[in-house]
């Protein structure tokens, strides 16, 4: 017994700490890139070899959604595993101080982070938080040991001024500002943070700036300065070029990543996790699916989706079950053998099961909610409320894909079901919500 004492003291604490708990877990968030996007969701037009080969070695999801429509829901949904009108964030958290831009994530909420570093992992974000611009919001107040990044909802690529014209990238709560092109950037300390603890558990959150505005490929020139607030803006004509070469530097930064973990021995204890939040704007391609950013038409809030975690789930696989980024928080929290504090209920479920077994989540229904528009899908059926047109469409998924036949007239009893259920859940969500601070 004391021969076994003395070799457990002289294990390192950090590899005692990665025999205890879960995988590494990293994920990886694109901003505005559409369902199109990408040549392994049918796009022939943008290359993006890298993320095809994370999709034949892990799963990629054909129904996969964000929580929200828009930048800070989704957000916020992914941070806390609840959908983010319970946080007080059911849309963009402005950087106009004339608008919410004293809006944020309290400390209040429960986070993944913060329940990861609790469990002994350490935490980063690189890139864009979005979740309020005051110290009291600030990625450190929520569970990440270091924050890299920008806290508005995008900056210049070359200057990392935001659009108010203020200064905006940040190393954990101080201005500390950096030259470079901010994809590059955000990609080189990814690979920086995995160098630095190899040797203990670690959960890395990437959020590009990519492929939102403004449209600046490498070498371009700038669009904003400090004090003033736009300068100038990328040619219509020239958007095109801009924002190929955008995904271009998005997928070699995913290449990167995924050289590291390999050089680094990771492969087979990483968990990675790829989505975009939300859908694609006109500039970006949806594929075939009706509606862009902001709607609740599919288009908005269907996205790609690419797990990987070698070893554990097998590669090459294509996934059609419904899931949605709420479900993100409670999967790695069930990978990391974690649970949720007593008495708090999360929105999202598990997808171990599924990821390894091919065992679909219990039927659920699903919502989203942005501004006058709403929708609730259950099973094949979804209805959307507030979009152009009749106020309540109904549409059959399996055999619409893209939401061209609404079928409402045809269906009332339907209609008022969800209807139903949509205002319910409406109630519930704003029954409690956190309460945002005044002007």
């Amino acid at each position: 017994m004391w021969i076994l004492v003395l070799i457990l003291a002289a294990v390192p604490d950090s590899v005692a700490a990665a025999d205890q708990i879960g995988p590494n877990v990293i994920v990886i968030l694109a901003d505005d890139m559409g369902y199109g996007d990408a040549g392994c969701y049918g796009s022939r037009s943008l290359k993006t070899p890298y993320l095809d080969r994370l999709a034949s070695e892990g799963i990629r999801f054909t129904d996969f959604h964000s929580s929200g429509t828009v930048c800070s829901p989704t957000r916020a949904g992914l941070m806390t595993g609840r959908y983010q009108q319970r946080a007080g964030i059911p849309g963009v958290v402005f950087a106009d101080p004339s608008r919410n831009r004293h809006h944020g994530l309290h400390t209040s909420e429960v986070t993944l982070p913060e329940l990861l570093q609790q469990a002994g992992y350490a935490t980063g974000i690189l890139g864009k938080w979005h979740l309020g611009y005051r110290d009291q919001f600030n990625p450190t107040r929520h569970g990440f040991d270091l924050f890299r990044g920008f806290v508005s909802g995008n900056v210049d690529y070359i200057t990392h001024v935001d659009g108010t014209g203020r200064a905006d990238w940040w190393r954990n709560r101080q201005l500390a500002p950096e030259e470079g092109y901010l994809t590059h950037m955000i990609s080189r300390r990814a690979v920086q943070f995995i160098e630095q603890n190899q040797d203990r558990p670690f959960f890395l959150y990437v959020a590009h700036g990519a492929v939102h505005s403004p449209y600046q490929a490498p070498g371009d020139r700038p669009v904003r300065e400090v004090g003033r607030k736009r300068i100038r803006g990328a040619a219509r004509k020239d958007i095109p070029r801009a924002y190929a070469q955008m995904m271009t530097e998005l997928d070699n930064g995913i290449g990167e990543i995924m050289a590291t973990l390999k050089r680094c021995d990771l492969q087979r204890n990483t968990f990675v996790i790829f989505f975009s939040d939300n859908g694609a704007n006109p500039k970006g391609s949806n594929g075939a699916l009706r509606g862009f950013k902001g709607s609740v038409w599919e288009g908005g809030h269907r996205v790609p989706a690419i797990v990987r975690w070698s070893g554990t789930i097998a590669p090459g696989r294509v996934c059609d079950d419904t899931v949605i980024s709420l479900d993100i928080m409670p999967t790695v929290l069930a990978a990391a053998k974690l649970s949720v504090p007593t008495d708090h209920q999360l929105d999202g479920v598990n997808l171990v099961p599924l990821l390894v077994s091919g065992t679909p989540p219990e039927a659920r229904k699903l919502f989203w909610d942005f501004r006058a528009k709403s929708a609730v899908r259950d099973g094949d059926w979804k209805l959307v409320v507030g979009e152009r047109g009749a106020p309540r469409q109904l549409y059959n998924l399996r055999a619409d894909f893209g939401e061209q036949r609404d079928v409402a007239q045809t269906e009332p009893e339907r209609v008022q079901k969800l209807s139903s259920e949509l205002e319910r859940w409406q109630r519930d969500v704003n029954d409690g919500a956190t309460v945002q601070p005044s002007r």
